[in-house]
């Protein structure tokens, strides 16, 4: 690491981790998963892994990329030296996710063109899925590429790759807009939400929690993967981040800072998107628990319809979402290719620049088979197993690593010495016995679910392809990356 890998300011490095945190995961995806897991209710235990797993494994990233002042895999591989395909292991699980995580970027800047005139007119559903996607009927049926989805994703990796272009002497600047502005958005968003006729309504269906759904391991296994998905922990970002930290650096803080950043962005996010679903429920006189679906069909399906029902400056409040998007998924996706371009720099010593436009390149080119008509349905495969099996077991051996063959305790202590808010053995706890069996329980018993029948009734051939196989692959390259000569 050189002193260009130093971030300038605490502020360059705690906008950087926010704006790797929050990203399309708090709008985007935590409404429809809210949505989805009982409404209100989905809040109680995505506030308990919050706090039994997110907080203390940004503790553990940060404390572990800070100590050691090096990428994933070079960190894990100074606990053991075997654990460095773990490292290798997270950073392939991000790029995996970077891969389609940009196609839907690259959506957002086809709408952000589309909200100027209402482009998807009245029948959104008809638009997104049949003239935008022009979508198949199975994953197997992939057919013809989608170019105006191709233009949009090229846009996106130009943004990407322009970001990290210096790595953290770029991304320090970059995100003093792509962390603020986004945040400026949702708030006008909010207030605009929340003064329709309706919004009580959807708001109740948000806040008011359903019991029961406590009693559906789906909705613990939903809320432990959500927190992974938006904290980007378990990529190796978080611990790259951390090394790029001046050795006075406050670790504890910081990663509680980040922490509550992210989940006050998703709660607040909560209220701009349901109050709006209530207004919709009203318009079209269903109940707010039928107006939506879940994933792309909130952000591209629903929020369209109900922009073009507002009765003023419809055009400008389709701009202002589409571009809140856009910001806040740019640092999450530079966030995930910065990691591993730090890790391949770091062991091949290769330069940065070949590196970035060699990431994002191959990427790119992965992820047309995700612009094709049945890309979405492998979008939604690949999504599944990266966040319900990837990020997961990423998880549980970094707590293995660190609780059983790391002295957890001194780990504990180097944070201590680095910040002025301390943590106690309560973190012990967490990292060595809470987290890892709680999340391994979610694990095993959705293995079993998919023993039982595929996921999303998709085919047996599809799943093992999208899923099995993807993670399969994953796991070979790692150990290859891993065996392969360090270069000094």
């Amino acid at each position: 690491m050189t002193m260009k890998d130093i971030w300038q300011s605490r502020t360059s490095f705690i906008l950087a981790s926010i704006g790797s945190a929050i990203g399309l995961g708090n709008i985007w995806r935590f409404p429809y998963v809210c949505y989805a897991n009982g409404g209100g209710a989905f809040l109680i235990p995505y506030l308990i892994a919050l706090l039994t797993s997110g907080i203390p494994l940004m503790v553990l990233e940060f404390s572990l990329g800070h100590k050691f002042s090096k990428p994933a895999p070079a960190a894990f591989g100074n606990i053991k030296k075997g654990f460095e395909v773990l490292g290798w292991f997270a950073l392939l699980i991000g790029f995996g996710i970077v891969t389609y995580y940009a196609v839907v970027m690259g959506w957002c800047f086809n709408y952000l063109g589309y909200s100027f005139n209402l482009a998807w007119g009245k029948d959104t559903q008809t638009f997104f899925f049949n003239q935008f996607l022009k979508i198949s009927d199975s994953p197997m049926h992939i057919g013809s590429i989608q170019w105006m989805i191709v233009l949009g994703l090229v846009l996106t990796w130009i943004a990407i790759i322009a970001s990290i272009w210096k790595g953290p002497n770029t991304v320090g600047k970059v995100v003093y807009y792509t962390v603020i502005i986004p945040w400026i958005i949702l708030i006008v968003l909010v207030i605009r939400g929340i003064t329709l006729p309706g919004a009580i309504e959807g708001l109740k269906f948000y806040l008011t929690p359903k019991f029961s759904a406590l009693l559906d391991y789906k909705v613990w296994l939903a809320a432990y993967s959500q927190v992974f998905f938006s904290l980007t922990i378990g990529f190796g970002v978080q611990i790259t981040y951390a090394s790029f930290l001046p050795r006075d650096s406050d670790v504890v803080n910081n990663a509680f800072l980040v922490s509550f950043a992210n989940n006050a962005t998703s709660f607040v996010g909560g209220f701009a998107v349901f109050s709006t679903l209530g207004y919709y429920a009203q318009q079209t006189g269903l109940p707010v628990s039928e107006v939506v679906k879940s994933g792309p069909h909130l952000a591209f399906v629903t929020y369209p319809t109900i922009i073009s029902m507002l009765p003023f400056a419809a055009g400008l409040f389709g701009i202002l979402f589409f571009l809140m998007l856009l910001t806040l998924g740019i640092d999450s996706a530079f966030s995930l290719v910065e990691a591993g371009a730090a890790s391949i720099i770091d062991k091949f010593k290769l330069k940065r620049i070949y590196v970035n436009i060699g990431f994002g390149i191959i990427a790119m080119l992965i992820g047309i088979i995700y612009t094709t008509r049945g890309g979405l349905y492998w979008l939604d495969i690949v999504d599944h197993f990266m966040n319900n099996y990837g990020l997961l077991v990423v998880g549980i051996i970094e707590c293995i690593a660190i609780g059983y063959f790391y002295n957890h305790k001194e780990l504990r202590e180097y944070a201590n010495s680095k910040s002025d808010f301390t943590i106690g053995p309560w973190w012990d706890f967490c990292i060595k016995f809470l987290t890892p069996i709680v999340v391994g329980i979610l694990f095993v018993t959705n293995i079993i679910e998919r023993i039982k029948a595929p996921y999303g009734g998709y085919s047996r051939f599809a799943e093992f392809l999208g899923g099995w196989l993807l993670i399969i692959l994953f796991i070979i390259i790692a150990v290859f990356l891993f065996r392969t000569r360090r270069r000094e």
